[in-house]
């Protein structure tokens, strides 16, 4: 006959490969049933962005049906989000990550991997915010093809425009055409305090903040206003960025903000016309530099135009199916920042919250 507790123990034998323990003892296996040579169970992963959910599942599947007496194995699997922040005092009561994308210097693409990553974490079915907080060089609506007025709730709160799933605010739904933002510090903190308690974000598991080049007076509100999940520094090869985004990781430890990865952008470039690979701005130094600071590395993104004419045209290349190689490269590092998400909140005792989101 078989028993629930012979069912655990097959499936103790599946371990998470980023929390280092058996989903048993984490907790994830929810709604066991067992009608004769029937069992039917459920997998809860900390994020719908798993990036070895389908392993997980296979292995679970594959170990419960080798068991004496099962005929029949039902898998469901589905995600409950963790959080190491109090989501229920301050600003953003129901955003459960903070993740800020940062870089150095600019130039290195970090409004347009911001972007990416924002809806590659919403195709997943997670429910995802982009706040653009590069008061100087607002772009986000225009990487994410919005424009126009913005809607406010009856009580004067802006309701974020919401494309392609994500929700998004920016200076640039503000700022006239042409007009550029002449601010000193005091009014660049009002103006952060204004994107988190005036914005409508409702019920967030992660809001991906586009954060200004350098390590200036916004990086500084930000951090003093709200208890960041973690920051994404993003690199070109080059030694010379490498060099400013050290400057911005010393700045976050300084501020006691996890690093969750490095991401190496334009890392290379292959020919389209004969498939030959070039690395113009040179390879592999976001790695490399990982590796010496012992940060996740989180991947690399192609120099590919396709970014750039999807960028120009509103629609972030990560809409686009796995055939793509950029888009598969920002799904992959999505999946990859949640998995360091994860990892980060369970060592800081984080807690799961609802709703659970359906995979399957």
């Amino acid at each position: 006959m078989v028993t629930e507790q012979v069912v655990l123990h097959a499936l103790a034998t599946i371990q998470d490969p980023d929390l280092h323990r058996d989903i048993v003892s984490l907790g994830f296996i929810k709604g066991l049933k067992i009608e004769g040579g029937k069992v039917a169970f459920t997998i809860e992963l900390t994020t719908p962005a798993c990036p070895v959910r389908k392993q997980m599942e296979d292995g679970a599947r594959q170990a419960v049906a080798a068991l004496p007496g099962v005929d029949e194995v039902e898998v469901t699997m589905t995600s409950r989000v963790t959080t190491s922040r109090d989501s229920q005092s301050g600003y953003l009561p129901g955003v459960l990550n903070t993740v800020a994308v940062a870089s150095g210097k600019g130039g290195v693409g970090k409004s347009t991997v911001a972007a990416n990553l924002a809806v590659s974490l919403s195709r997943t079915g997670a429910r995802v915010g982009l706040m653009d907080a590069d008061v100087y060089g607002p772009c986000i609506p225009k990487l994410m093809g919005v424009a126009g007025a913005l809607q406010h709730t009856e009580d004067g709160k802006v309701i974020p425009p919401l494309p392609y799933g994500v929700k998004i605010m920016s200076m640039g739904f503000l700022l006239p055409k042409n007009e550029a933002v002449i601010w000193r510090g005091p009014m660049l903190h009002k103006m952060i305090q204004e994107f988190l308690g005036r914005v409508e974000w409702g019920e967030l598991d992660y809001l991906v903040m586009d954060l200004p080049p350098g390590t200036g007076d916004i990086q500084l509100s930000l951090c003093q206003s709200i208890a960041l999940t973690g920051a994404v520094i993003v690199s070109t090869p080059q030694d010379v960025a490498l060099e400013v985004a050290a400057k911005a990781i010393l700045m976050f430890n300084k501020l006691k903000v996890p690093i969750l990865g490095i991401i190496e952008n334009m890392s290379y470039h292959t020919c389209s016309h004969c498939g030959q690979r070039e690395d113009i701005f040179g390879h592999g130094g976001a790695r490399e530099a990982s590796e010496k600071t012992e940060i996740p590395f989180l991947g690399e993104v192609p120099l590919d135009a396709t970014i750039r004419v999807q960028s120009d045209e509103g629609r972030p290349v990560a809409l686009e199916s796995e055939d793509s190689p950029a888009a598969r490269a920002f799904h992959e590092i999505a999946g990859r920042l949640a998995a360091q998400i994860s990892i980060s909140n369970a060592a800081a005792g984080g807690l799961q919250k609802e709703p659970v989101v359906v995979l399957r």
